[in-house]
């Protein structure tokens, strides 16, 4: 049985335009007079209000070494090595595109630019590392699309080397089946998170958009958003991606001795509820250019998940 894999490879080895139309949370907030710094109680950027956010589990002014996979423009990281100056920062990306434009928002930093896969890179990059950031980078990784319950369940022999993999997941990890019918299975995702742990990194973040996200209850009527059992596609200009299912994840680094703590980026990046935006999210028709980049950007804090792991003692 053949499983078919889905992956964003080729569009990022070879565009030059990769997020310039792509409004990711990071990017959102990194200008100055962003619409979406104003309705947040503390109106800076992304990075900084992460770095804020982790210094309430790890000893973020400590940490000397730190690897981002996938840095997009390199907006985080500069905010982290603003926030903690002995930090040395690693950035792996498989975009040319990318990887230039970063070396450009880090200049003057103390950075090493590495360009490749993270799937295939030498696991030797890992070593000495504290932390890791995946952030809004796990949707890119490849998916095996139509998995079958007969992959999951049935006998192992026959099955292709990619459902072979998919495999491995469901007989090592136990990851849960979602309802009838086939499903993508996020594996690249999976393969990414099973080698970090491997190789014993201290701590790792990850974020993305997540098919089993949930708004809390005082916000249900007002932001809206899917959730299912299975990751559903995403169409973007040039490609698509997958959302995360964000409890195989968890399954994964249970079993290598990791603890997590997962939520909405919300818990990080909090708004302040003014009537205003109330009236933003209550009117689904007929906003301004201002508040639609609002409504979304609204909805995005809480369609993307987090999962901080740090390794037991």
């Amino acid at each position: 049985m053949k499983t078919a894999l889905h992956s964003t490879r080729d569009h990022y080895m070879h565009s030059r335009d990769s997020l310039g139309w792509e409004l990711t949370v990071c990017n959102s907030l990194y200008p100055k007079k962003s619409p979406c710094r104003e309705i947040l109680k503390q109106p800076v950027s992304y990075g900084s209000l992460l770095y804020d956010f982790l210094s309430r589990f790890l000893p973020m002014d400590d940490i000397r070494e730190i690897i981002e996979i996938g840095g997009g423009y390199g907006y985080l990281m500069k905010d982290f090595l603003l926030r903690n100056g002995s930090a040395k920062a690693t950035m792996l990306d498989v975009s040319p595109f990318l990887l230039a434009r970063q070396k450009e928002t880090l200049s003057g930093f103390d950075v090493q630019f590495t360009a490749g896969d993270f799937l295939e890179a030498d696991p030797r990059l890992l070593e000495g590392k504290e932390l890791v950031i995946l952030n809004e980078i796990l949707g890119d990784f490849p998916v095996a699309l139509d998995v079958s319950r007969e992959v999951l369940e049935g006998p192992r022999s026959g099955l292709d080397e990619l459902a072979g993999k998919v495999r491995h997941f469901r007989d090592h990890y136990g990851i849960e089946l979602p309802g009838a019918g086939s499903f993508p299975v996020n594996i690249g995702a999976l393969e990414a998170l099973e080698k970090l742990c491997r190789s014993g990194i201290p701590s790792i973040f990850l974020s993305e958009h997540s098919c089993e996200a949930r708004v809390p209850p005082p916000y249900e009527g007002l932001i809206r958003i899917s959730s299912s059992d299975r990751p559903e596609r995403i169409s973007l200009k040039g490609h698509d991606e997958y959302t995360i299912r964000f409890s195989h994840l968890e399954a994964v680094a249970r079993s290598w001795g990791y603890t997590g703590r997962r939520g909405p980026v919300a818990d990080y990046i909090q708004m302040d509820f003014s009537p205003r935006l109330r009236s933003v999210l209550a009117v689904r028709s007929s906003l301004s250019d201002e508040d639609e980049i609002i409504r979304h950007f609204l909805e995005d804090l809480y369609k993307y998940e987090y999962l901080l792991l740090t390794l037991k003692p």
